[in-house]
């Protein structure tokens, strides 16, 4: 259980953190696809088969979790969970893309829980992306907070890519 003030002293905090960075390769996955959707998508040529609505991102009992975006259609969110909060926030989520045929995959919005935050959770999420997808150059899509220069320059390092901005390649759409 999470502590009120948030310190990297905090027991609990460093014992969640370690177990989940310890962890990252139990991923529980749901694919959230509609094949029924996408096939009134291809044949009306896009103009039906959209969902209503934001789509809900389930709650799965493992440590990490691999679904649907709920913000980002088409894109996939990797999240760990804390199995002692399971109504409250995700410990850290990240919402990702791949294009396999330029070898390239893109982060958007990596979050992590105010009281776990640089405790290395959010480098072992990405580490673990990047494992499971190997020989990818990493980016983003940009218009990050002046305040998340440090976090891509430190998360980058390193990295074929390195988080650095750049658009959705010509084979993934937008959404």
């Amino acid at each position: 259980m999470a502590s009120d003030t948030g310190s990297v002293a905090d027991p609990g905090r460093n014992g969640l953190v370690r177990r989940l960075i310890a962890s990252t390769d139990q991923v529980a996955r749901v694919s959230g696809r509609r094949p029924d959707r996408e096939f009134l998508r291809w044949i009306s040529r896009g103009r039906l088969g959209h969902p209503a609505g934001w789509p809900q991102v389930p709650r799965l009992a493992s440590p990490w979790q691999d679904t649907i975006s709920g913000e980002r259609p088409g894109w996939r969110q990797r999240a760990a969970n804390d199995a002692d909060d399971l109504d409250g926030d995700f410990a850290f989520a990240v919402d990702y893309r791949i294009c396999r045929r330029c070898a390239g995959g893109w982060v958007e919005n990596p979050y992590t829980r105010e009281d776990l935050q640089r405790g290395g959770l959010a480098a072992a999420g990405l580490a673990a992306l990047r494992a499971e997808h190997p020989g990818l150059t990493w980016h983003t899509l940009g218009g990050h907070f002046s305040d998340s220069q440090q976090f891509w320059a430190a998360a980058g390092a390193g990295v074929p890519g390195g988080y650095q901005q750049r658009k959705l390649c010509g084979h993934l759409s937008p959404s």
